[in-house]
């Protein structure tokens, strides 16, 4: 952080640092995505969510009683005005391992996709698959990327909206070979606190010119109306990610989750039972939803 800053200004600073750190082990505690011994290979874009991943974990990194290692790897995809020397330089200058890989999938996308058709799917397709590749010749035991808590919302609306199911971005997962886990521990992080904390931090953010520059985006869309509730009816989303975190099979419509065939009236509590004529009770209020459950990462020392 550069300038002069207040005494308020400087809490505030450590606030969010500390908010994002606990968040972050939260995330980590909570789904074991990160163990003693891995590796863990960062993806980082050059975007502000990857800059702050690769920082926390860096820091967490360091206070940890687990030992982990940390490589970095960003994928050149030859996209024009791409600062080749950026990120080496960055990544050299705190001293994290790095990979850099080249490998021209922008023209591909430009090739295949048709102007003014969304580029997101086959980018995304194409790079996942150059970066499951990395992973192995890494020997990475998890591949971290940088999607956060607001991700995750509007991925749940884009699949309900436009592709008819209840799914979104797990925390943690299998990549689709088989041979790598995904983690995001961002999960639970507000994107409006990463990018103060981008900003903070003073992260050489390259801009996305593949993608960013497209209008009309279904995703942009959903982002738009998330940000409006959230100004309108503050502490939505937070109910909105908590309910994620609670889910009942019982309640819903899917015959595969849950046995709807075989119930039956067996004349005692039932604990998927519904009090089907009692009304229904909204507590606590949003002021009281916690965004994450409060414990930590189990195996961070505090510094």
């Amino acid at each position: 952080m550069t300038g002069t800053v207040s005494r308020k200004e400087q809490h505030n600073v450590n606030k969010l640092h500390k908010r994002l750190r606990r968040l972050v082990g939260s995330a980590i505690a909570d789904f074991n995505m990160i163990e003693n011994g891995d590796r863990v290979m960062v993806c980082l874009s050059g975007g502000k969510d990857s800059y702050a991943l690769l920082d926390i974990l860096r820091n967490l990194q360091a206070h940890a009683q687990a030992q982990f290692e940390l490589i970095a790897v960003n994928l050149d995809q030859k996209q024009p005005g791409f600062p080749e020397g950026l990120l080496p330089e960055y990544l050299s200058a705190i001293g994290v391992p790095f990979r850099i890989v080249e490998q021209d999938t922008y023209s591909v996308v430009k090739r295949v996709i048709a102007e003014g058709k969304t580029t997101c799917s086959l980018c995304s397709r194409l790079r996942r698959g150059v970066l499951y590749r990395v992973a192995g010749e890494l020997g990475a035991t998890k591949i971290a990327l940088g999607h956060h808590r607001d991700d995750i919302l509007e991925t749940l609306f884009l699949n309900l909206f436009y592709g008819g199911k209840l799914k979104t971005m797990p925390p943690k997962l299998v990549s689709d070979d088989g041979r790598n886990i995904v983690i995001r521990p961002l999960a639970y992080c507000k994107e409006k606190d990463l990018a103060a904390y981008a900003e903070i931090e003073n992260f050489p953010i390259i801009p996305c010119n593949l993608c960013g520059t497209q209008k009309n985006l279904q995703r942009q869309a959903v982002k738009e109306m998330l940000q409006q509730w959230d100004k309108k009816f503050p502490g939505r989303l937070e109910i909105m990610f908590t309910a994620l975190q609670n889910v009942q099979p019982s309640h819903l419509a899917d015959a595969r989750l849950y046995d709807f065939r075989g119930i039956k009236a067996e004349n005692k509590p039932f604990p998927d039972g519904d009090r089907a004529f009692d009304p229904e009770t909204f507590e606590p209020g949003p002021e009281d939803i916690a965004m994450a459950p409060s414990k930590g990462f189990n195996s961070v020392r505090q510094p």
